[in-house]
C-alpha cells in the first residue's frame, strides 16, 4: 500500500552531497517543521527527467517558493555522486536539495517503488511530487508509468499548492 495524502513521511536515511563528500540526512532533517517540495524520478540522467521533470521544477522554482515553500528537493533511486554530476549539469546545484535513495529504502517505505528490471534499470522509484508539511503529506500526484510526467510536473504541483495555503 502506497502513501496517502494525511501520513506521516516514514524514517529513512538518504545521501546528500556536503563539502567532504556524501553525508547522510534523515527525513526530520529534511521536512521537519517545513514546506518541501518533493519531487521523485526514477533516475537521474533518464530522457524524460533530464528533458523535462528537472527542468520544469526549476523554471517553477521561484513561483513555487513564492507560495511559502522553503525547500524543493528531488530523489531518486541513485547515489549521491550520480545526483550531484546531474544538479551541476541541469543548474539544479544550490536549488533543489537531491536526495539520493541508493538501495530505494524511502520508495520502498513509501511504496512508490517500481521494479524497471525488464529494462535494465532494477527497482526504481515510481515518479510522483509532493507538497510535504512538517513531514506530513498534503498534495500527492503519482503518474502512471515512468515516461510519464504530467500527474508529477511542476505546473501540477504549483497550481495545486495556492490551493492548499
Amino acid at each position: 500500500m502506497s502513501i496517502s495524502v494525511g501520513d506521516r513521511l516514514p524514517d529513512a536515511t538518504f545521501f546528500v552531497m556536503g563539502a567532504e563528500g556524501p553525508h547522510k540526512v534523515t527525513t526530520n532533517d529534511v521536512f521537519g517543521g517545513k514546506k518541501v517540495a518533493l519531487f521523485a524520478v526514477p533516475g537521474a540522467f533518464t530522457p524524460t527527467c533530464h528533458k523535462q521533470h528537472m527542468p520544469g521544477f526549476l523554471a517553477r522554482l521561484d513561483e513555487i517558493k513564492a507560495k511559502g515553500v522553503v525547500a524543493i528537493a528531488c530523489t531518486a533511486v541513485n547515489d549521491a555522486f550520480v545526483l550531484n554530476n546531474w544538479a551541476e549539469q541541469t543548474g539544479a546545484s544550490g536549488k533543489v536539495q537531491m536526495l539520493a535513495d541508493g538501495s530505494a529504502e524511502f520508495a520502498k517505505k513509501l511504496g512508490l517503488d517500481i521494479d524497471l528490471s525488464a529494462h535494465g534499470l532494477g527497482v526504481r522509484s515510481k515518479r510522483y511530487s509532493m507538497l510535504v508539511e512538517d513531514g506530513v503529506v498534503k498534495i500527492l500526484n503519482i503518474d502512471d508509468a515512468p515516461p510519464v510526467h504530467d500527474k508529477s510536473s511542476a505546473d501540477t504541483l504549483c497550481s495545486m499548492i495556492g490551493n492548499s495555503i
